[in-house]
């Protein structure tokens, strides 16, 4: 099946938008300095990151699909070289170049054609010249080989999630992917890191630790994830990192739980505040709906409504019948929400692969007893990737000394309620935390009056970098 023919099986019966898109890019990790960091190579990151920042946001104001628009920001940093990945990817010890890149998609929706119904996640690597390698991780995503119904389909795809090195670049040729000589992803600045490196020489200044990606929400409650690298400076040939290695350095994942508390309620620093109480729109959405079920019922002449779930009512054709099925969904309890988040990893890619860092985050806020996080993926960020977390403790006597456990995760939670009104404008969060000296990161927040910020930082506290 032709791309533009998948394109189409995912979008059509299109619901109306009912997000506000947002989006969060990171482009390394590692114990940054501000007295080692000059302002014009600090200058040249946020000129960068601020410039994908605004093309990336832009697509998704004029309706692109979170998928498109993460892969968008990513195939613009692979041609930076400022960055880890694509053109700037560091070297093995041998010399060569070997990348990486991942993609994946959830979707606070329930219907069939959201980009979240494929329920995968796609990684490449060994990849050695194929010019934007997240590109590459997209089509393997979305050429499945089968169609929607399951029936196979000519489209030169799969079902696997990862793919290596040969084998996926005669795919990428297939599908007319941009290929580029080794002379095109070699740079000077890498050269010299490879060279210093094996000669055993400090680095004045390393930039090169860490995956670039970005997470999006589009309009249409889809979250999708993409990532990239080079991985680590002088990692040894055929070394694979976290990046394209599922519940490592990237996971998304939707389900569904039911209302028991606000779990968007708490607001911690560096997110992107709600405009209106989520929380209290589900109580809302949940008052709207019970008053049409309650009208429902009297009007059908139904004897009562109990929270107890009834034994499903059957048509002729043994299927479930509509009036019944409302009645199931609503008779579960006091109603669920669809919670959706997507998180990408950057840093010392073997510490994210040794508690696999970004399934990790997902199940402790998915499955932990309500309230223990608060019910925040910011909290279970902190956790895992913040000061003391669970990356940092995974590298024990070796912290600080090797690099071993550094890095942080960037990521965006939504949520959606059964009973949510149509047409009402829904807000994710972003959110993200480090272990280590900085990390890159450019997002857009809200200021009280609705107004975006634009915020391209790379230490803690430095809204306006400062030496």
């Amino acid at each position: 099946m032709p791309r533009s023919d998948i394109r189409e099986e995912l979008t059509m019966s299109e619901p109306p938008a009912n997000f506000k898109p947002a989006l969060i890019l990171h482009g390394g990790a590692g114990d940054y300095l501000r007295s080692k960091l000059p302002p014009e190579l600090y200058n040249s990151y946020h000129v960068s990151l601020q410039s994908y920042l605004r093309s990336t946001n832009a697509l998704l104001k004029n309706g692109a699909s979170a998928l498109d628009a993460a892969v968008h920001a990513v195939s613009l940093m692979e041609d930076d070289e400022l960055f880890n990945c694509g053109r700037g990817s560091v070297f093995t010890t041998a010399g060569t170049i070997e990348m990486e890149a991942s993609v994946m998609v959830t979707s606070v929706r329930d219907d069939d054609h959201s980009e979240g119904s494929i329920k995968r996640g796609a990684g490449v690597m060994g990849i050695r010249n194929v010019r934007h390698p997240i590109c590459l991780a997209r089509e393997s995503l979305l050429r499945t080989g089968h169609s929607a119904d399951g029936r196979p389909v000519r489209d030169g795809g799969s079902m696997h999630s990862q793919l290596a090195g040969p084998h996926v670049e005669a795919l990428a040729r297939d599908w007319g992917l941009e290929f580029k000589p080794d002379e095109w992803f070699w740079t000077q600045r890498r050269w010299d890191e490879h060279r210093r490196g094996l000669e055993g020489l400090e680095e004045p200044l390393s930039l090169s630790q860490g995956t670039v990606g970005c997470v999006c929400l589009d309009q249409w409650g889809n979250l999708a994830v993409a990532t990239s690298t080079g991985g680590l400076t002088n990692k040894l040939p055929g070394r694979i990192g976290d990046t394209p290695t599922l519940g490592a350095g990237f996971w998304a994942e939707s389900w569904d739980e039911p209302v028991q508390h606000e779990p968007m309620h708490h607001t911690a620093p560096d997110t992107v505040p709600s405009a209106s109480s989520l929380g209290g729109l589900v109580e809302e959405a949940r008052g709207w709906l019970t008053d049409c079920i309650s009208s429902f019922l009297r009007k059908s002449g139904t004897a009562g409504y109990t929270t107890v779930r009834a034994r499903p009512s059957h048509n002729e054709s043994g299927c479930v019948s509509e009036k019944q099925s409302l009645l199931n969904r609503m008779s579960s309890g006091p109603g669920t929400i669809k919670r959706a988040i997507a998180v990408s990893g950057t840093g010392n890619g073997d510490s994210f692969l040794r508690v696999a860092a970004a399934r990790t985050t997902a199940a402790m806020l998915r499955f932990s007893a309500p309230g223990h996080f608060s019910g925040s993926l910011t909290n279970v960020v902190t956790a895992v990737a913040g000061p003391d977390g669970e990356l940092q403790r995974s590298a024990g006597s070796r912290w600080g000394v090797t690099g071993e456990g550094e890095g942080g995760i960037i990521g965006i939670e939504a949520q959606l309620s059964a009973g949510a009104c149509i047409g009402s404008l829904h807000r994710g969060r972003v959110v993200f935390d480090f272990n280590c000296g900085g990390m890159w990161r450019a997002y857009i927040e809200e200021d009280a009056d609705g107004n975006e910020i634009e915020k391209i930082m790379v230490f803690r506290d430095d809204h306006e970098y400062l030496m």
